[in-house]
Protein backbone atom coordinates (compact mmCIF):
# COMPACT_ATOMS: atom_id res chain seq x y z
CA UNK A 1 0.00 0.00 0.00
CA UNK A 2 1.25 3.04 -1.00
CA UNK A 3 1.32 6.21 1.48
CA UNK A 4 -0.82 9.15 1.93
CA UNK A 5 0.26 13.08 2.53
CA UNK A 6 -1.33 13.80 5.70
CA UNK A 7 -2.61 17.34 6.49
CA UNK A 8 0.03 20.03 7.74
CA UNK A 9 0.05 21.55 11.26
CA UNK A 10 -2.95 22.40 12.44
CA UNK A 11 -4.30 23.91 15.81
CA UNK A 12 -4.81 21.22 18.57
CA UNK A 13 -6.15 21.60 22.05
CA UNK A 14 -4.09 19.42 23.62
CA UNK A 15 -0.43 20.10 22.38
CA UNK A 16 1.06 23.60 22.75
CA UNK A 17 2.09 24.60 19.76
CA UNK A 18 2.11 22.62 16.25
CA UNK A 19 5.31 22.07 14.13
CA UNK A 20 6.21 25.32 12.14
CA UNK A 21 4.88 25.01 8.61
CA UNK A 22 7.73 24.45 5.67
CA UNK A 23 5.98 25.51 2.50
CA UNK A 24 4.64 21.59 2.11
CA UNK A 25 2.70 22.23 -1.50
CA UNK A 26 6.40 23.48 -2.69
CA UNK A 27 7.45 19.95 -1.98
CA UNK A 28 4.37 17.91 -2.54
CA UNK A 29 4.91 17.03 -6.14
CA UNK A 30 8.44 15.46 -5.60
CA UNK A 31 7.45 14.03 -2.84
CA UNK A 32 4.60 12.43 -4.85
CA UNK A 33 7.00 11.30 -7.89
CA UNK A 34 9.41 9.78 -5.31
CA UNK A 35 6.86 7.84 -3.68
CA UNK A 36 5.62 6.38 -6.81
CA UNK A 37 8.87 5.52 -7.80
CA UNK A 38 9.87 3.84 -5.34
CA UNK A 39 7.00 2.09 -4.44
CA UNK A 40 8.27 0.86 -8.37
CA UNK A 41 11.32 -0.10 -7.91
CA UNK A 42 10.79 -1.67 -4.22
CA UNK A 43 8.27 -4.37 -6.22
CA UNK A 44 10.61 -5.04 -8.51
CA UNK A 45 13.86 -5.78 -6.22
CA UNK A 46 16.05 -8.47 -6.83
CA UNK A 47 15.67 -11.48 -5.47
CA UNK A 48 16.37 -12.40 -3.03
CA UNK A 49 16.15 -8.81 -1.25
CA UNK A 50 12.89 -7.38 0.22
CA UNK A 51 13.36 -3.96 1.20
CA UNK A 52 11.31 -2.07 3.74
CA UNK A 53 7.73 -0.92 2.75
CA UNK A 54 7.93 2.83 2.11
CA UNK A 55 6.25 4.44 5.35
CA UNK A 56 8.24 1.95 7.23
CA UNK A 57 11.27 3.09 5.41
CA UNK A 58 10.16 6.76 6.63
CA UNK A 59 10.46 6.05 10.05
CA UNK A 60 13.59 3.95 9.82
CA UNK A 61 15.02 7.27 7.82
CA UNK A 62 14.20 9.28 10.69
CA UNK A 63 15.40 6.73 13.89
CA UNK A 64 18.52 7.22 11.79
CA UNK A 65 18.84 11.11 11.58
CA UNK A 66 17.75 11.08 15.28
CA UNK A 67 20.63 9.51 16.50
CA UNK A 68 23.34 11.10 18.99
CA UNK A 69 26.31 10.54 16.07
CA UNK A 70 25.87 10.74 12.49
CA UNK A 71 25.25 7.37 11.09
CA UNK A 72 27.56 6.80 7.68
CA UNK A 73 25.01 6.06 4.70
CA UNK A 74 26.97 2.88 3.99
CA UNK A 75 25.45 1.57 7.14
CA UNK A 76 22.21 2.92 6.88
CA UNK A 77 20.93 2.03 3.25
CA UNK A 78 21.90 -1.81 3.95
CA UNK A 79 18.31 -1.52 5.73
CA UNK A 80 16.66 0.06 3.15
CA UNK A 81 17.50 -2.15 0.26
CA UNK A 82 16.77 -5.28 2.30
CA UNK A 83 15.21 -5.86 5.81
CA UNK A 84 17.43 -8.63 6.86
CA UNK A 85 20.08 -6.35 5.83
CA UNK A 86 21.65 -8.29 2.53
CA UNK A 87 23.79 -6.64 0.14
CA UNK A 88 22.07 -5.43 -3.35
CA UNK A 89 24.15 -6.12 -5.82
CA UNK A 90 25.64 -3.17 -8.11
CA UNK A 91 23.33 -1.94 -10.45
CA UNK A 92 20.86 0.32 -11.77
CA UNK A 93 18.16 -0.77 -9.41
CA UNK A 94 20.66 -0.20 -6.28
CA UNK A 95 21.71 3.03 -7.89
CA UNK A 96 18.27 4.75 -8.26
CA UNK A 97 16.94 3.54 -4.75
CA UNK A 98 19.92 5.03 -3.47
CA UNK A 99 19.63 8.63 -5.01
CA UNK A 100 15.74 8.29 -4.74
CA UNK A 101 16.00 7.39 -0.52
CA UNK A 102 19.17 9.90 0.08
CA UNK A 103 17.18 12.72 -1.48
CA UNK A 104 14.17 11.68 1.32
CA UNK A 105 16.75 11.59 4.08
CA UNK A 106 18.18 15.20 3.05
CA UNK A 107 14.75 16.29 3.03
CA UNK A 108 14.00 14.99 6.72
CA UNK A 109 17.19 16.21 7.61
CA UNK A 110 16.64 19.42 6.67
CA UNK A 111 12.98 19.44 8.26
CA UNK A 112 14.53 18.46 11.61
CA UNK A 113 17.53 20.65 11.58
CA UNK A 114 15.27 23.33 11.21
CA UNK A 115 12.86 21.96 13.32
CA UNK A 116 10.06 22.31 10.86
CA UNK A 117 6.85 20.12 9.46
CA UNK A 118 7.38 17.35 7.60
CA UNK A 119 4.91 15.21 6.06
CA UNK A 120 5.29 11.27 7.22
CA UNK A 121 4.99 9.13 5.13
CA UNK A 122 1.76 7.06 6.66
CA UNK A 123 -0.22 4.51 5.28
CA UNK A 124 -3.89 4.98 3.72
CA UNK A 125 -6.35 4.21 5.72
CA UNK A 126 -9.49 3.20 4.78
CA UNK A 127 -12.89 4.79 6.37
CA UNK A 128 -13.04 1.86 8.84
CA UNK A 129 -9.57 1.79 10.14
CA UNK A 130 -8.20 2.97 13.08
CA UNK A 131 -5.53 5.75 13.11
CA UNK A 132 -3.24 3.02 14.31
CA UNK A 133 -3.43 1.15 11.26
CA UNK A 134 -1.61 4.36 9.32
CA UNK A 135 1.23 4.64 11.76
CA UNK A 136 2.00 1.09 12.91
CA UNK A 137 3.95 0.25 9.79
CA UNK A 138 6.11 3.92 10.20
CA UNK A 139 7.03 2.99 13.99
CA UNK A 140 7.74 0.00 13.10
CA UNK A 141 10.56 1.06 10.41
CA UNK A 142 11.52 3.52 13.26
CA UNK A 143 12.04 0.69 15.83
CA UNK A 144 14.11 -1.38 13.11
CA UNK A 145 16.29 1.74 13.08
CA UNK A 146 16.22 2.07 17.07
CA UNK A 147 17.40 -2.11 16.96
CA UNK A 148 19.95 -1.61 14.39
CA UNK A 149 21.58 1.79 16.10
CA UNK A 150 20.76 1.22 19.34
CA UNK A 151 22.52 4.79 20.43
CA UNK A 152 19.56 6.58 20.92
CA UNK A 153 17.72 4.50 23.52
CA UNK A 154 20.64 3.94 25.40
CA UNK A 155 21.00 7.50 26.26
CA UNK A 156 19.16 8.00 30.02
CA UNK A 157 17.37 11.10 29.09
CA UNK A 158 14.28 11.48 30.34
CA UNK A 159 13.56 14.35 27.78
CA UNK A 160 13.41 12.09 25.25
CA UNK A 161 11.05 9.89 27.23
CA UNK A 162 7.51 11.34 26.40
CA UNK A 163 8.37 11.58 22.22
CA UNK A 164 9.33 8.22 22.24
CA UNK A 165 6.18 6.97 24.08
CA UNK A 166 4.02 9.24 21.66
CA UNK A 167 5.56 6.87 19.31
CA UNK A 168 5.39 3.80 20.99
CA UNK A 169 1.80 3.32 21.97
CA UNK A 170 1.48 2.06 18.53
CA UNK A 171 2.56 -0.99 19.53
CA UNK A 172 0.56 -3.29 21.58
CA UNK A 173 1.58 -2.82 25.18
CA UNK A 174 3.24 -6.36 25.86
CA UNK A 175 5.65 -5.88 23.12
CA UNK A 176 7.56 -2.48 24.94
CA UNK A 177 9.84 -3.83 27.43
CA UNK A 178 11.17 -0.75 28.50
CA UNK A 179 9.14 -0.37 32.21
CA UNK A 180 9.76 3.31 32.43
CA UNK A 181 8.40 3.82 28.79
CA UNK A 182 5.29 1.65 29.31
CA UNK A 183 4.33 3.78 31.91
CA UNK A 184 4.87 7.04 29.96
CA UNK A 185 2.85 5.65 27.13
CA UNK A 186 0.19 4.94 29.70
CA UNK A 187 -0.28 8.41 30.41
CA UNK A 188 -1.48 9.18 26.61
CA UNK A 189 -4.19 8.89 24.58
CA UNK A 190 -4.37 7.44 20.87
CA UNK A 191 -4.70 9.82 17.90
CA UNK A 192 -8.46 10.54 17.37
CA UNK A 193 -7.59 10.61 13.22
CA UNK A 194 -4.84 10.62 10.68
CA UNK A 195 -4.06 14.73 11.18
CA UNK A 196 -3.67 14.04 15.14
CA UNK A 197 -1.55 11.21 14.45
CA UNK A 198 1.07 12.64 11.98
CA UNK A 199 1.19 15.91 14.27
CA UNK A 200 2.13 13.30 16.96
CA UNK A 201 4.88 11.88 14.43
CA UNK A 202 6.94 15.15 13.66
CA UNK A 203 6.02 16.24 17.26
CA UNK A 204 7.62 13.15 18.82
CA UNK A 205 10.72 13.58 16.10
CA UNK A 206 11.55 17.10 16.60
CA UNK A 207 11.47 16.86 20.62
CA UNK A 208 13.46 14.02 20.04
CA UNK A 209 16.14 16.22 18.14
CA UNK A 210 16.29 18.42 20.81
CA UNK A 211 17.25 15.74 23.12
CA UNK A 212 19.73 14.10 20.66
CA UNK A 213 20.96 17.12 18.63
CA UNK A 214 20.49 20.54 20.51
CA UNK A 215 20.53 23.18 18.18
CA UNK A 216 23.59 26.27 19.46
CA UNK A 217 21.97 29.12 20.35
CA UNK A 218 21.65 31.92 18.43
CA UNK A 219 20.39 35.69 19.10
CA UNK A 220 17.27 36.60 18.28
CA UNK A 221 16.07 32.97 17.23
CA UNK A 222 13.24 31.70 19.04
CA UNK A 223 11.86 27.86 18.95
CA UNK A 224 10.31 27.00 15.74
CA UNK A 225 7.65 25.03 18.66
CA UNK A 226 7.23 23.50 22.03
CA UNK A 227 5.09 20.66 21.71
CA UNK A 228 2.96 19.40 25.19
CA UNK A 229 2.22 15.76 24.54
CA UNK A 230 -1.03 15.13 24.78
CA UNK A 231 -2.22 13.60 28.40
CA UNK A 232 -5.61 11.53 29.52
Amino acid sequence: MSPTRPPGPRASSRSAAAPAAASPEASSAQDETTIARLQDLFESAPAPLEPLDLSALDGYLCGVLLQPARVPAAQWLAGVFDIEGRAAPAGAWRDEVTTLVQRRHAALERAIAGRTWFDPWLEALAESQPPRDAVLPWVAGFALAMDRFPALMERDDPAQLEPLALLYLHFDAEDVDDERLAEAIEELEPPADLAEAAEDVVTAVLRLADATRPRAPAAGRGRARQAGARRS
